[in-house]
């Protein structure tokens, strides 16, 4: 009997590994918003780390975890590290800065390795804003088994959409 169960334990990990298997080796997560902002309002809250604070949902997630700013204040060159609990851990760095966008090179250190690149891109409506917000990366082999198991775009999908929200009223509200 207990090699039966072995051998469908077994049976179930195989399949399950072949699922992850078949699953896209890079991702995407994107949304956007609509902020009554113009893009000047919008990305001094972006290009300086400090200022992630009040908006990113992962500040709220884990409001004890330890933060390390470098570099310049803001803009490109501005570094921000992070370690927590529930965070994990990583670095941020800002490349590019626009008078429309921001693009920021994202390193996951914990609890999984991954580069990914960040852009905010901004695209006036009249007196407002269109706020868009992506991640492109490299879909680790951990990430392809979760994937079996956890809609991954759904899930950041709503972290970005909690920090789009915070962000707009953040803009909004000088």
């Amino acid at each position: 009997m207990l090699l039966y169960i072995l051998l469908g334990l077994a049976v179930i990990i195989v399949l399950i590994l072949v699922i992850a298997a078949t699953k896209p080796n890079t991702v995407r997560y994107e949304r956007s918003t609509v902020i009554h902002a113009a893009p000047e309002r919008i990305l001094p809250h972006l290009i300086d780390f400090r200022a992630w604070q009040p908006w990113s949902p992962w500040e709220k997630l884990d409001p004890d975890m330890e933060r390390n700013y470098s570099g310049t204040d803001r803009g490109v060159g501005a570094k921000y590290a992070w370690s927590g609990k529930k965070a994990g851990a990583g670095t941020m760095e800002v490349l590019a800065v626009d008078v429309d966008s921001v693009d920021i090179d994202l390193r996951f250190t914990r609890p999984f390795k991954n580069d990914c690149v960040v852009w905010f891109r901004c695209a006036p409506q009249g007196a407002d804003t269109k706020l868009i917000w992506t991640m492109d990366g490299p879909q680790i082999f951990m990430g392809k088994v979760m994937s079996v198991f956890m809609n991954m775009e759904k899930m950041i999908g709503k972290d970005f959409e909690t920090g789009l929200a915070g962000l707009k009223r953040e803009a909004e509200n000088p």
